[in-house]
């Protein structure tokens, strides 16, 4: 029959470091740290040109979202008794003028997309919620108007179906805008 004999135990007790929190089971090591804002030190470095040709595609995507909702909304009010002053609201010239609108609008957020790259840390999230915010205030504005229910309703969502492009867009452009620096 064998015997087993106790495990070695060193012959230099504990030391407890810096590291130890009071005898706890786990060790907690110092994280390193490396500011958000700073892309630098990730060897990426924002392509302008990449950020504005994104931008411009997106005010033509954003005009044709405007352009294609008129249309449907005109359609639909050729079909359903919605009155007279809800279709009177839908016409060429207001359909020209939001997607106008909904261009200049691509054009702000891309804008204002750079100028927070290169200024602010975590410069996606702002963007993110300033363009949403933006897009919250475009869909209640038509419902507090004089507009007949209808057309208030089907700007609205217009607006939504809009700034949910923008939005998604633009943040997409600003995040693959860095390219690797040059060495």
């Amino acid at each position: 029959m064998t015997t087993m004999s106790a495990p070695s135990v060193p012959s230099t007790p504990f030391t407890p470091t810096s590291y130890d929190t009071a005898g706890a089971d786990t060790i907690e090591l110092p994280r390193p740290t490396r500011p958000a804002a700073d892309r630098r030190s990730t060897g990426l470095v924002l392509d302008a040109t990449r950020l504005w040709t994104g931008g411009l595609a997106t005010a033509a995507v954003a005009a044709l979202v405007a352009l294609v909702g008129t249309l449907v909304i005109r359609a639909l009010v050729a079909y359903l008794p919605v009155g007279e002053a809800a279709a009177r609201t839908f016409t060429a010239t207001g359909a020209g003028v939001l997607c106008l609108l909904a261009a200049v609008a691509a054009l702000a957020a891309t804008g204002l997309a750079h100028l927070l790259l290169v200024s602010t840390p975590e410069p996606l999230s702002y963007l993110g919620w300033i363009i949403g915010l933006s897009t919250a205030a475009a869909v209640v504005l038509p419902l507090l108007g004089t507009l007949p229910l209808f057309a208030s309703l089907a700007t609205a969502v217009l607006n939504l179906t809009i700034g949910l492009a923008l939005g998604s867009l633009v943040v997409d452009a600003a995040g693959a805008a860095f390219r690797p620096a040059a060495r």
